[in-house]
Protein backbone atom coordinates (compact mmCIF):
# COMPACT_ATOMS: atom_id res chain seq x y z
CA UNK A 1 0.00 0.00 0.00
CA UNK A 2 1.28 3.44 -0.94
CA UNK A 3 2.49 5.46 2.04
CA UNK A 4 0.57 8.67 2.70
CA UNK A 5 2.57 11.83 2.09
CA UNK A 6 2.86 14.40 4.86
CA UNK A 7 1.15 16.96 2.63
CA UNK A 8 -1.84 14.59 2.27
CA UNK A 9 -2.19 14.82 6.04
CA UNK A 10 -1.65 18.58 5.99
CA UNK A 11 -4.28 19.03 3.29
CA UNK A 12 -6.96 17.60 5.56
CA UNK A 13 -6.03 20.24 8.16
CA UNK A 14 -5.82 23.27 5.85
CA UNK A 15 -8.52 22.48 3.27
CA UNK A 16 -11.37 24.13 5.27
CA UNK A 17 -9.22 27.24 5.84
CA UNK A 18 -8.16 27.49 2.21
CA UNK A 19 -11.68 26.95 0.90
CA UNK A 20 -12.72 29.97 2.97
CA UNK A 21 -10.25 32.08 0.95
CA UNK A 22 -12.37 31.47 -2.16
CA UNK A 23 -15.42 32.81 -0.34
CA UNK A 24 -13.59 35.87 0.98
CA UNK A 25 -14.88 39.06 -0.68
CA UNK A 26 -11.39 40.15 -1.73
CA UNK A 27 -10.53 36.87 -3.47
CA UNK A 28 -14.04 36.50 -4.86
CA UNK A 29 -13.96 40.05 -6.20
CA UNK A 30 -10.57 39.43 -7.77
CA UNK A 31 -11.76 36.24 -9.46
CA UNK A 32 -15.06 37.73 -10.65
CA UNK A 33 -13.46 41.01 -11.68
CA UNK A 34 -15.39 43.47 -9.51
CA UNK A 35 -12.77 44.03 -6.78
CA UNK A 36 -12.21 47.71 -5.91
CA UNK A 37 -8.83 48.67 -7.39
CA UNK A 38 -7.89 50.66 -4.29
CA UNK A 39 -8.22 47.48 -2.25
CA UNK A 40 -6.09 45.63 -4.77
CA UNK A 41 -3.48 48.41 -4.62
CA UNK A 42 -3.34 48.02 -0.84
CA UNK A 43 -2.86 44.26 -1.21
CA UNK A 44 -0.19 44.74 -3.87
CA UNK A 45 1.86 47.16 -1.76
CA UNK A 46 1.57 45.04 1.38
CA UNK A 47 2.31 41.82 -0.45
CA UNK A 48 5.40 43.38 -2.00
CA UNK A 49 6.97 44.17 1.36
CA UNK A 50 5.75 40.78 2.60
CA UNK A 51 7.62 39.10 -0.27
CA UNK A 52 10.82 40.90 0.69
CA UNK A 53 10.69 39.19 4.09
CA UNK A 54 9.46 35.95 2.50
CA UNK A 55 12.57 36.01 0.32
CA UNK A 56 14.73 36.15 3.44
CA UNK A 57 13.19 32.79 4.41
CA UNK A 58 14.35 31.21 1.17
CA UNK A 59 17.83 32.63 1.70
CA UNK A 60 17.75 31.26 5.26
CA UNK A 61 16.64 27.87 3.95
CA UNK A 62 19.54 27.80 1.52
CA UNK A 63 21.95 28.62 4.36
CA UNK A 64 20.45 25.89 6.60
CA UNK A 65 20.42 23.24 3.85
CA UNK A 66 22.40 20.05 4.48
CA UNK A 67 22.95 19.21 0.83
CA UNK A 68 23.50 20.98 -2.48
CA UNK A 69 20.18 19.82 -3.95
CA UNK A 70 18.16 21.46 -1.15
CA UNK A 71 20.35 24.56 -1.29
CA UNK A 72 19.69 24.82 -5.03
CA UNK A 73 15.94 24.38 -4.57
CA UNK A 74 15.82 27.23 -2.05
CA UNK A 75 17.99 29.39 -4.31
CA UNK A 76 15.58 28.76 -7.20
CA UNK A 77 12.61 29.61 -4.96
CA UNK A 78 14.36 32.84 -3.95
CA UNK A 79 15.02 33.74 -7.58
CA UNK A 80 11.44 32.94 -8.60
CA UNK A 81 10.05 35.13 -5.82
CA UNK A 82 12.37 38.09 -6.39
CA UNK A 83 11.78 38.08 -10.13
CA UNK A 84 8.72 36.24 -11.44
CA UNK A 85 6.38 36.95 -8.52
CA UNK A 86 7.61 40.42 -7.58
CA UNK A 87 7.69 41.45 -11.25
CA UNK A 88 3.92 40.94 -11.27
CA UNK A 89 3.64 43.43 -8.41
CA UNK A 90 5.99 45.90 -10.10
CA UNK A 91 3.95 45.71 -13.29
CA UNK A 92 0.73 46.41 -11.38
CA UNK A 93 2.46 49.22 -9.49
CA UNK A 94 3.37 50.79 -12.81
CA UNK A 95 -0.32 50.80 -13.76
CA UNK A 96 -1.01 52.73 -10.54
CA UNK A 97 1.86 55.15 -11.20
CA UNK A 98 3.92 53.76 -8.30
CA UNK A 99 7.67 53.38 -8.81
CA UNK A 100 9.63 50.32 -7.68
CA UNK A 101 11.38 52.47 -5.05
CA UNK A 102 8.06 53.75 -3.71
CA UNK A 103 6.76 50.19 -3.58
CA UNK A 104 9.77 49.06 -1.58
CA UNK A 105 9.30 51.91 0.91
CA UNK A 106 5.73 50.82 1.78
CA UNK A 107 5.11 50.74 5.52
CA UNK A 108 4.17 47.24 6.59
CA UNK A 109 0.68 46.89 8.07
CA UNK A 110 0.08 45.19 11.41
CA UNK A 111 -0.96 41.90 9.77
CA UNK A 112 2.01 41.97 7.40
CA UNK A 113 4.38 42.61 10.30
CA UNK A 114 2.85 39.88 12.46
CA UNK A 115 2.83 37.31 9.67
CA UNK A 116 6.41 37.86 8.47
CA UNK A 117 7.70 38.11 12.04
CA UNK A 118 6.06 34.79 12.91
CA UNK A 119 7.58 33.03 9.89
CA UNK A 120 11.06 34.38 10.50
CA UNK A 121 10.82 33.56 14.21
CA UNK A 122 9.86 29.90 13.78
CA UNK A 123 12.41 29.51 10.98
CA UNK A 124 15.19 30.82 13.23
CA UNK A 125 14.09 28.63 16.14
CA UNK A 126 14.44 25.33 14.29
CA UNK A 127 16.31 23.66 11.49
CA UNK A 128 15.62 23.45 7.79
CA UNK A 129 12.29 21.73 8.49
CA UNK A 130 10.87 24.83 10.22
CA UNK A 131 11.87 27.02 7.30
CA UNK A 132 10.18 24.71 4.80
CA UNK A 133 7.00 24.62 6.92
CA UNK A 134 7.00 28.42 7.24
CA UNK A 135 7.10 29.05 3.46
CA UNK A 136 4.70 26.27 2.43
CA UNK A 137 1.24 27.78 2.99
CA UNK A 138 1.91 30.95 1.01
CA UNK A 139 3.23 29.28 -2.14
CA UNK A 140 0.88 26.30 -2.05
CA UNK A 141 -2.29 28.26 -1.21
CA UNK A 142 -1.66 30.97 -3.82
CA UNK A 143 -1.28 28.24 -6.43
CA UNK A 144 -4.47 26.63 -5.09
CA UNK A 145 -6.32 29.96 -5.39
CA UNK A 146 -4.84 30.71 -8.82
CA UNK A 147 -5.93 27.35 -10.22
CA UNK A 148 -9.38 27.67 -8.66
CA UNK A 149 -9.94 31.16 -10.08
CA UNK A 150 -8.61 30.10 -13.48
CA UNK A 151 -11.66 27.82 -13.76
CA UNK A 152 -14.05 30.72 -13.09
CA UNK A 153 -15.70 32.38 -16.13
CA UNK A 154 -13.51 35.10 -17.71
CA UNK A 155 -11.07 35.26 -14.76
CA UNK A 156 -8.04 34.54 -16.97
CA UNK A 157 -9.14 37.09 -19.57
CA UNK A 158 -10.06 39.95 -17.22
CA UNK A 159 -8.45 43.18 -18.46
CA UNK A 160 -6.95 44.03 -15.06
CA UNK A 161 -6.96 40.99 -12.78
CA UNK A 162 -6.37 38.40 -15.50
CA UNK A 163 -2.59 38.74 -15.17
CA UNK A 164 -2.84 37.89 -11.46
CA UNK A 165 -4.83 34.72 -12.13
CA UNK A 166 -2.57 33.77 -15.03
CA UNK A 167 0.58 34.08 -12.94
CA UNK A 168 -0.57 32.17 -9.86
CA UNK A 169 -2.13 29.38 -11.95
CA UNK A 170 0.84 29.19 -14.34
CA UNK A 171 3.10 26.19 -14.85
CA UNK A 172 6.07 28.22 -13.59
CA UNK A 173 4.41 29.16 -10.30
CA UNK A 174 2.98 25.65 -9.93
CA UNK A 175 6.55 24.36 -10.19
CA UNK A 176 7.62 26.67 -7.33
CA UNK A 177 4.72 25.51 -5.18
CA UNK A 178 5.48 21.88 -5.98
CA UNK A 179 9.11 22.41 -4.97
CA UNK A 180 7.90 23.51 -1.53
CA UNK A 181 5.55 20.52 -1.32
CA UNK A 182 8.33 18.10 -2.33
CA UNK A 183 10.72 19.64 0.20
CA UNK A 184 8.43 19.18 3.18
CA UNK A 185 7.48 15.65 2.13
CA UNK A 186 11.16 14.70 1.86
CA UNK A 187 12.03 16.27 5.21
CA UNK A 188 9.00 14.70 6.95
CA UNK A 189 9.92 11.14 5.97
CA UNK A 190 12.15 10.41 8.97
CA UNK A 191 10.57 12.73 11.52
CA UNK A 192 8.88 11.40 14.68
CA UNK A 193 5.24 12.33 15.34
CA UNK A 194 6.00 15.06 17.89
CA UNK A 195 8.22 16.88 15.38
CA UNK A 196 5.64 16.51 12.61
CA UNK A 197 3.07 18.04 14.95
CA UNK A 198 5.26 21.15 15.26
CA UNK A 199 5.50 21.45 11.47
CA UNK A 200 1.75 20.95 11.13
CA UNK A 201 1.13 23.74 13.64
CA UNK A 202 3.34 26.12 11.63
CA UNK A 203 1.48 25.34 8.39
CA UNK A 204 -1.93 25.74 10.04
CA UNK A 205 -0.98 29.04 11.70
CA UNK A 206 0.45 30.47 8.47
CA UNK A 207 -2.77 29.41 6.74
CA UNK A 208 -4.73 31.49 9.26
CA UNK A 209 -2.33 34.37 8.66
CA UNK A 210 -3.08 34.06 4.93
CA UNK A 211 -6.78 34.59 5.68
CA UNK A 212 -5.91 37.57 7.86
CA UNK A 213 -3.86 38.99 4.98
CA UNK A 214 -6.84 38.81 2.61
CA UNK A 215 -8.94 40.45 5.31
CA UNK A 216 -6.36 43.19 5.79
CA UNK A 217 -6.44 43.91 2.05
CA UNK A 218 -10.25 43.95 1.94
CA UNK A 219 -10.42 46.55 4.72
CA UNK A 220 -7.29 48.43 3.59
CA UNK A 221 -6.11 48.09 7.18
CA UNK A 222 -2.80 49.33 8.52
CA UNK A 223 -2.63 49.54 12.34
CA UNK A 224 -5.59 49.43 14.74
CA UNK A 225 -4.96 52.87 16.28
CA UNK A 226 -4.61 55.59 13.62
CA UNK A 227 -2.00 57.66 15.47
CA UNK A 228 1.09 58.85 13.61
CA UNK A 229 4.33 57.47 15.05
CA UNK A 230 5.79 60.95 15.49
CA UNK A 231 2.93 61.86 17.84
CA UNK A 232 3.62 58.99 20.25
Amino acid sequence: MMQQLFTDHLWKKVEPIWKSYLEHPFVKGLGEGWLDKEKFKHWMKQDYVYLIEYSRLFALGSAKAHDLSTMTTFANLLHGTLHMEMDLHRNYANKFGITADELEETEAAATTTAYTSYMLNVAQQGGIENTVAAVLACAWSYNYIGKALAAWPNALEHEFYGNWVQMYSSEDFTALANDCIDLINTIAEDKPEHELAILEDIVVKTSYFEYMFWDMAEHQAMWPVPVAAQNL
